[in-house]
């Protein structure tokens, strides 16, 4: 039968190592679709026919996946294991339900840079005509935007070894996962010298958009394969884009972005109740970064509503030694 839209699927699961042969355990709860990026080449030669001959080679393999959709507290994970660092949960030391996954931003070579850090995803994709896989995948590029009124969205760059033909494993549950909504975000912002997460600015964030160049990259040395053998923490980049209400705190941004002063701000949202509260009554997503404000935009309006942007450049701050964190609060131990 040829392959139908409504068919489609993309299971995922957590390889333990780099180049094992895991298989998908999971549906992911979002879009995607497999792209083979094999490389083929037909070389230039003088041998007298005129558009040459059929000859040709294959010097690299390799996929992608583009994962996206609205982000969930229960799957969100999974990227940030993929393209910042393995995270084990741990229990809430409050008595409560909540296991808390936390990701710190890398900035020193004795923090967890190494290429077994991370948890790789192995993918599989197609429809009812063709399932295809592809296994030892990164988070190169991450992406996490909202907007008052709309859900938390992520899109995630994933790149991995060759993509081949393969058969969906089967049996697999669809998992349960609750959507992530842009409208409970509240926003702090402090000096970075004060603890972060000390000051919110009410009524005053419409839009964010957080944006990741991870800094895992693959290294395609000679090994005998046509597949990158090994992946490499070099540069990350990250900036945050908030979009303000034109009030009194988009104002005092603007004089800080003037005088370069270093910030901290955090961006956190709540979900529904967790089955038992502790340190967490909700489960929550955290976002903590510093860094300094690099440009705002001119004045701008919504519906006759002024508005001005923002964007961010995250970096170390030697006040707070640190870079940046994310935390995901959910109930459970092990991912879906």
């Amino acid at each position: 039968m040829p392959g139908i839209r409504a068919l489609q699927r993309v299971q995922i699961s957590q390889m333990a190592l780099n180049g094992t042969t895991d298989v998908a355990t999971t549906y992911w709860r979002g879009l995607g679709v497999l792209d083979d990026t094999i490389e083929v080449m037909f070389p230039d030669e003088n041998i007298g026919i005129i558009g040459g001959v059929n000859r040709s080679y294959v010097p690299k393999t390799g996929g992608e996946i583009s994962l996206e959709g609205d982000a969930t507290f229960e799957q969100l994970p999974y990227i940030f294991d993929a393209g910042i660092q393995a995270a084990t949960p741990t229990t809430d030391v409050g008595g409560g339900s909540g296991y808390i996954y936390t990701y710190n931003m890398q900035w020193s070579d004795t923090d967890n840079i190494s290429s077994s850090d991370i948890n790789y995803l192995v993918i599989e994709g197609g429809d009812n005509q063709q399932a295809e896989i592809m296994r030892s995948g990164f988070v190169r590029e991450l992406t996490l935007s909202g907007s008052q009124g709309e859900a938390l969205m992520v899109t995630a760059l994933v790149e991995g070894k060759a993509v081949s033909p393969a058969t969906f494993t089967s049996g697999l549950s669809i998992p349960t996962v609750e959507t992530i909504l842009f409208s409970k975000a509240k926003l702090y912002i402090d000096p970075s010298s004060d603890a972060v997460g000390s000051t919110q600015k009410s009524s005053t964030i419409l839009s964010a958009e957080l944006s990741l160049t991870t800094g895992w990259q693959a290294i395609p040395v000679g090994d005998g394969s046509l597949d990158f053998s090994s992946v490499k923490r070099v540069a990350d980049e990250g900036t945050l884009n908030i979009t303000f209400e034109h009030d009194a705190s988009a104002t005092a941004e603007i004089v800080n972005w003037r005088a370069q002063s270093e910030r901290g701000l955090r961006l956190i949202i709540e979900g529904n109740a967790l089955t038992s509260a502790g340190t967490y009554t909700y489960k929550t997503l955290i976002l903590d970064v510093y860094g300094k404000w690099s440009d705002f935009e001119p004045l701008d309006e919504s519906d006759g509503n002024n508005t001005v942007s923002g964007t961010f450049r995250i970096g170390y701050s030697s006040a707070a030694a640190a870079k940046g964190q994310l935390v995901v609060v959910n109930d459970l131990a092990t991912l879906p």
